[in-house]
């Protein structure tokens, strides 16, 4: 009788790990930032139709990036979560940071349990009343999540981006933020820092989680304001 060949655990995680970084990593970029009313989501995106950036419930979107079958299957589960228990409760019970805990249990399951990984990496953020409320929640594909503020980058040149962010976003942070062209600016030169490819307003997808607006206050920025950057 064959003996079955063993892996150790340790070995196996590694080896799932390293298989979802190289997908997530051949993926384009998405950079979340906050600004002085809200908090901006750029991503380079060539499909005018297959969004990375998406509303997900009042105050809330959602980013992912990696392979679109997978974060897609995550957020439209999102959105069906969150309908289902501002309807059951209230719309105010719906928050961000339940949202990040059930995909981080998600993925964690999936990570651990199944043969092959989820190659994406997943963000939600959720807007306050002010600069101290929001929140940001960055989940990874074995669903460890972190509590982030100011910007994350994920995706493609995460860390190039993350350089240039750090050494370009005001420092005195919450006092001094940018207004929204300034972050539009600086995410954008973020991206061209990069250096992935050439960018123009087509191959940009762009939104916003805007307090300023009612109740909804997700919003898809349009071409207009993505060409005066170019």
């Amino acid at each position: 009788m064959p003996v079955p060949y063993y892996v150790s655990p340790e070995q196996l995680m590694k080896d799932k790990a390293d298989y979802a970084r190289k997908g997530i990593g051949r993926g384009k970029s998405v950079i979340v930032m906050e600004y002085a009313d809200g908090i901006l989501f750029l991503a380079e995106n060539t499909s005018a139709t297959l969004h990375k950036i998406s509303e997900i419930y009042d105050r809330i979107a959602f980013a992912g990036v990696g392979k679109f079958n997978e974060y897609e299957q995550l957020r439209i589960g999102g959105i069906r979560l969150s309908d289902l228990k501002g309807y059951s409760y209230s719309r105010h019970d719906v928050t961000a940071k339940a949202l990040a805990n059930a995909y981080s249990q998600t993925l964690g399951n999936i990570f651990t349990s199944e043969v092959k990984p989820y190659e994406c990496e997943i963000l939600v953020a959720a807007v306050g009343d002010d600069t101290g409320q929001n929140e940001i929640f960055h989940i990874l594909y074995d669903g460890s999540v972190t509590d982030r503020e100011r910007w994350v980058a994920m995706g493609g040149q995460a860390e190039t981006i993350e350089a240039h962010l750090r050494e370009n976003y005001p420092a005195n942070y919450p006092a001094e933020m940018p207004d929204f062209s300034g972050a539009l600016d600086l995410a954008m030169a973020a991206l061209l820092a990069a250096g992935e490819r050439e960018l123009t307003a087509e191959t940009v997808e762009s939104a916003v989680l805007d307090r300023t607006r009612s109740r909804r206050k997700f919003r898809r920025v349009t071409e207009e304001d993505l060409r005066a950057q170019f």
